[in-house]
């Protein structure tokens, strides 16, 4: 499996479709298939829970082409480790988080490293990395997909950039993180004022209006699925997410996009582009 430099280039795409293993502070892993190309992205719940859940989506997890990583946090590498004992897949990482997982022990498997930002080539898929904020060496969102068909994945991100946005437009479906609501963060007893500052800091991580701010930029006609994540269990509820982004969406004309939130104990169903 080469790391090829690409760029989006005309072909004819299949469909994509993707499903989330768990999402939430407990741990965070979804897999993706393109263009005949079966990814992981993130490895946060614990080997058996990976196996265990890939098999309840029907997957081998001897069959993934590749491992891709956000960043180097347990909740998103924590099974990685004795995964890779188990099944040899490649891991694709930018060098500092690589590096930094490396270190931490994680080590086996073939790595292989790019630069925030790089495109390239996975097999027949193409994944765009592109930078976010998060309090993480070198953090990174994903665009997968061929030039017909793109799914975006945004993990944990403290702040929304223009970069980040550019990068967005144009999906056919997106995952990405909805932390918290600012009411339920603010009204939170079981936390303290400074890991609260860090969770709504510019490298902590999104509220529900900074999504429903986002959603507002990139939605289109052809967006088709919003899946949102790493709900907080104490300070948002999916309700709230979900009403108010279908108020944004209602609001735009784009009333047609399907809306899910994933959650932490059990895998989502396949959503198909």
């Amino acid at each position: 499996m080469a790391l090829i430099p690409a760029r989006w280039v005309g072909r004819v795409g299949g469909v994509i479709r993707f499903a989330v293993l768990g999402s939430g502070s407990g741990g965070n892993s979804a897999v993706v298939e393109s263009e005949g190309v079966r990814l992981l992205i993130d490895a946060g719940l614990s080997a058996k829970q990976l196996s265990l859940r890939l098999g309840m989506l029907g997957i081998d997890p001897g069959s993934l082409d590749g491992i891709l990583l956000t960043h180097e946090h347990g909740d998103h590498v924590k099974g990685l480790k004795v995964f890779l004992k188990q099944y040899e897949v490649p891991v694709f990482a930018t060098s500092q988080t690589s590096h930094v997982v490396r270190e931490m022990g994680i080590d086996g498997g073939k790595w292989k490293t790019f630069e925030t930002g790089q495109t390239f080539s996975i097999g027949c898929s193409q994944v765009r990395s592109f930078a976010i904020q998060h309090d993480a060496v070198d953090p990174v969102g994903f665009v997968i997909g061929s030039s017909s068909r793109r799914l975006g994945f945004v993990s944990d991100a403290g702040f929304v950039t223009r970069s980040m946005t550019d990068a967005l437009r144009g999906l056919h479906g997106l995952f990405v993180e909805a932390n918290y609501d600012d009411g339920l963060l603010e009204a939170d007893t079981k936390r303290p004022w400074s890991i609260k500052q860090r969770i709504s800091s510019r490298h902590g991580h999104l509220s529900n209006e900074q999504v429903a701010a986002l959603i507002r930029d990139i939605s289109h006609v052809a967006l088709g699925r919003v899946v949102l994540g790493h709900l907080s269990s104490d300070c948002n509820k999916p309700d709230l997410i979900m009403a108010r982004l279908k108020d944004c969406l209602g609001e735009l004309g784009h009333g047609h996009v399907g809306l899910h939130c994933a959650g932490q104990d059990e895998p989502t169903e396949w959503f198909h582009l």
